[in-house]
This record gives structure tokens, sequence and C-alpha cells, in this order.
């Protein structure tokens, strides 16, 4: 996965705790991250409809949704696509004993698994959301949501 992945994760949840949007450059700002890059991202995950976009002096991004809905599994989507993570190349059709007409996909092996691994990695990450995420760090940091938008008030 590449690192958008993990910057979008963060993104929202420090969106979660925002009550007015906030830019890129200040998204950027508060990790260090470049903000061009970022902005990539953002503008996918308002493609997926997790975020929208504000134009203008107090524009900025804001979540779309509440985030009791929107996944991990939505915002990895988002930003990396949808296709299955292991590509089966049917090497098996090359080798010794291959057999014309079978469909190496469904019977190799690795491929299966493979299609499970991610299949439970999917059904775990669409079963957690920013919410659930959200209350798992306020639980262990209760003054996360403070410190975040004490921070980005710094970073404006």
């Amino acid at each position: 996965m590449s690192q958008g992945v993990e910057w979008a994760l963060h993104t929202c949840l420090n969106l979660s705790w925002m009550d007015a949007p906030v830019s890129t450059g200040i998204l950027a700002a508060f990790y260090e991250l470049p903000p061009a890059y970022l902005n990539k991202q953002l503008q996918a995950l308002v493609r997926a409809g997790i975020l929208t976009s504000t134009s203008g002096p107090r524009g900025g991004f804001r979540l779309d949704r509440a985030p009791a809905a929107v996944s991990l599994l939505d915002i990895v989507v988002a930003i990396e696509g949808s296709e299955e993570l292991f590509q089966c190349d049917e090497i098996l059709s090359k080798g010794p004993g291959e057999h014309a007409g079978v469909d190496y996909r469904q019977s190799c092996a690795f491929t299966q698994t493979m299609r499970g691994a991610e299949l439970a990695w999917r059904r775990e990450l669409a079963g957690k959301t920013v919410a659930d995420v959200r209350a798992d760090v306020e639980r262990g940091h209760p003054e996360a949501p403070a410190n975040t938008r004490a921070r980005i008030a710094e970073l404006r």
C-alpha cells in the first residue's frame, strides 16, 4: 500500500474532530507532508464521497459523512482502487503438466489462499469505521481531540 493510505486514514480521523474545513496546507503541515501529494489523496477521498471540499479563504476539506459511515476499507479503496492485490498470471500454464483450457486462477492453490487472505483483510477493514478508531484513540489518549484542534488552530 502507498503512503497515501496512511495519510488519508490519519487525515480523516483528524477531520472527524474539526467543526470547520481545513486547508490542504494546514493538513500537510500537521504531519510535515508534501502538500501537493497529500492534496492528490484528499481529492481521491472527495471523488469517493468521503470528504467534501470548499474553495476560498475559509475553505478546505471536511468529512462528507459521519465518522461511523466511513469504513477503513472505504478509505483504502479510495486511495488504492478496488482491484485485487494479488494478480495471478497463470504461470502454471507454462509449466510441466499444463492442461489446455484450464483456468489456473481458479485451481491454483496460491491464488485461492491469497484471495482468502485478502477477503478476510477486506472484511476486517469494512467492519471498522473512522468512528471506531476515533473511540479507540480517545480511550487511550483522551487529550487527542483537543490537541488536534489546538495544533490546527496554531497552524492557521
